[in-house]
């Protein structure tokens, strides 16, 4: 394995000291020009590359912002880390992308890297429910968002959408299709947003003087398009089947939607199916799925502008915020049905 170049070797090349190494790299006009071509004919022969990361380290100042997501196999994420990317490079930062895969346990680990690399700050959706992965990270004193999260006992900055109005405006949809028996695909429990969710889909019930009974509840462990079959197969086995169901997320209603297709139930004629988030394959699905869109890539790009805000030389003068979006009903053929 070949072995890097470091600065000491250009030195030795060069004839000079480190530090006049140094100053050529950082402070070029410093230097006498004969030494400075010396040095820089070092550089090139000897093919050297600075350590970027150690002289950020050394200056306190990491051009290397943290994003850490549930699940990079949902589209979703993928386009908060587009948003969130596209705020950087304005900056001139680079964006660090880590999957914790729903798991507490990777969470946490990739936290600890986080604070190992000394990163400029971190964007965060958090799968530990209790908050005690939070609470040792925040020991590092390195900033950090919570995205698609609201910030609920804690003083940093979050970007999220009002979940409890999304949740109210999928079942109020159906409703207002004449749909009296629905079902609720659900997530793990300790998730907000899935909690929230459910909690907008009561509200517009009651709203429509429809009690709670009205909204069963089919729990999945996963948020993924597998458990979404899953549950799927669950709903086909009820003896007393709901007419439409309102999924937490669209992989969970892709999954169902696969579920029915392959069971020869007509969707919509036989059941509705509303997603959220509207990601992009929810419009080319077999039956284009109606669903309550999210506007993830700017739920990205506010979370870095917050970060970056807070991180800024003058960051003294940074003020916590809580930025709350408002969803958006697209509504497709899955939903499409009169009763």
């Amino acid at each position: 394995m070949a072995q890097s170049v470091g600065i000491k070797d250009v030195a030795r090349a060069a004839g000079v000291s480190v530090g006049t190494v140094s100053n050529v790299i950082n402070r070029p006009d410093t230097v006498a020009a004969e030494t400075r071509a010396r040095v820089l004919s070092a550089i090139d022969r000897l093919g050297y590359v600075r350590s970027e990361s150690a002289r950020q380290l050394r200056a306190g100042r990491s051009r290397i912002m943290g994003l850490l997501v549930l699940d990079m196999g949902n589209p979703f994420f993928v386009d908060v880390a587009r948003g969130a990317e596209r705020a950087a490079r304005e900056a001139g930062l680079g964006v660090m992308v880590c999957n914790s895969a729903e798991s507490v346990s990777e969470e946490a680990e990739y936290l600890s890297l986080f604070a190992e690399q000394r990163v400029r700050g971190v964007l965060l959706t958090p799968a530990d429910a209790t908050g005690r992965n939070i609470g040792a990270f925040r020991r590092h004193g390195i900033p950090f968002v919570l995205v698609d999260r609201v910030s609920e006992g804690t003083s940093e900055c979050s970007v999220s959408v009002d979940d409890v109005a999304g949740g109210a405006l999928a079942v109020r949809h159906l409703i207002d299709a004449g749909h009296r028996s629905l079902a609720y695909v659900s997530g793990p429990p300790g998730f907000t947003q899935v909690r929230d969710r459910r909690i907008g889909a009561l509200n517009a019930l009651a709203e429509a003087g429809l009690g709670p009974e009205r909204l069963r509840e089919i729990p999945t462990e996963r948020l993924d398009v597998t458990a979404g079959r899953d549950a799927g197969a669950r709903l086909l086995g009820l003896a007393d089947r709901p007419t439409a169901v309102f999924c937490a997320n669209d992989l969970l209603a892709l999954g169902v939607l696969q579920a029915m297709y392959a069971a020869g139930v007509d969707v919509p004629g036989d059941l509705a199916i509303v997603g959220y988030d509207d990601i992009e394959f929810a419009a080319a699905a077999a039956v284009p799925l109606t669903s309550v869109r999210q506007p993830a890539v700017t739920m990205g790009a506010l979370a870095a502008e917050l970060l970056l805000e807070e991180t800024e030389e003058t960051g003294s003068a940074h003020e916590h915020r809580r930025v709350v979006l408002q969803p958006e009903l697209v509504v497709r053929r899955s939903s499409l049905s009169a009763r």
